[in-house]
């Protein structure tokens, strides 16, 4: 069984996905409730695998949006989607993401000792079980499995024995993050590339492909599914790419 960390904040107006407000139409508010979703389809994933979810949160002391309880903030949110009185909750330590993810990987795999250790963040926005019970099946066979987001980014990552974590989501993180693996001695295997919602382009990238596969399939991270039917963003074409507008 892969314990599975989503590492988040508390979904506070001007403490989450801060360059998604800075290059899109979004406001803080309006990015605070995507975030709240996003929460909510990624945890989802995770509890219906066959994974172990570890609910991963910053500190209030840490955060920059000051606010009373960061823990009951994201018990809250995500009450409606699992057993929060079940689910294991445990405070990030460190002073960076990667210092973060480093703490909680090595615990894990040193301490606690459990088998494999998969890290994400809700801006994984279509993350699903898929993705994690096949990382859990391959790291029978391999000691770590990295998937690419476009950018050079990561969305998911689970290791089967430590790396060097110290700046290991450096830009471009897919890379190196496989380059700490196999510094480690670690044979790395894959999963298949998915959009990560960090910018505007993100997000009109993901509102796309949640729309359509809504009409098509109807197989959609259900909470991120629901925001998009409700915004009133508008995806733009044009020779630069894909762009938002209302």
């Amino acid at each position: 069984m892969t314990t599975v960390a989503v590492l988040c904040d508390p979904p506070r107006p001007g403490q989450v996905l801060d360059e998604l407000v800075e290059t899109s139409p979004l406001s803080e508010a309006e990015a605070a409730e995507l975030y709240e979703a996003l929460l909510k389809d990624t945890v989802a994933a995770v509890e219906k695998s066959g994974g172990e979810l570890l609910v991963n949160y910053r500190a209030d002391d840490d955060l920059d949006v000051p606010g009373e309880d960061s823990e009951a903030e994201i018990r809250a949110v995500i009450e409606d989607v699992v057993d929060v009185e079940e689910a294991r909750f445990e405070v990030q330590v460190g002073e960076t993401f990667a210092g973060r993810v480093g703490n909680t990987a090595t615990h894990l795999l040193e301490t606690e000792e459990v088998s494999s250790v998969g890290i994400t963040r809700p801006e994984a926005a279509f993350l699903a079980r898929t993705e994690i019970d096949e990382g859990a099946m391959k790291l029978r066979s391999t000691d770590a499995v990295v998937a690419p987001s476009p950018g050079g980014r990561v969305y998911y990552a689970a290791f089967g024995e430590p790396i060097d974590f110290t700046d290991c989501y450096a830009p471009p993180a897919f890379e190196t993050v496989v380059d700490r693996c196999l510094d480690a001695g670690l044979d790395v295997e894959f999963e298949q590339q998915k959009t990560y919602v960090e910018a505007g382009a993100d997000l009109a990238d993901a509102l796309t492909l949640v729309r359509t596969q809504r009409k098509a399939t109807g197989i959609v991270p259900r909470h991120f599914a629901e925001w998009a039917a409700e915004t009133d963003l508008v995806v733009d074409a044009d020779d630069e790419g894909l762009s938002l507008t209302r």
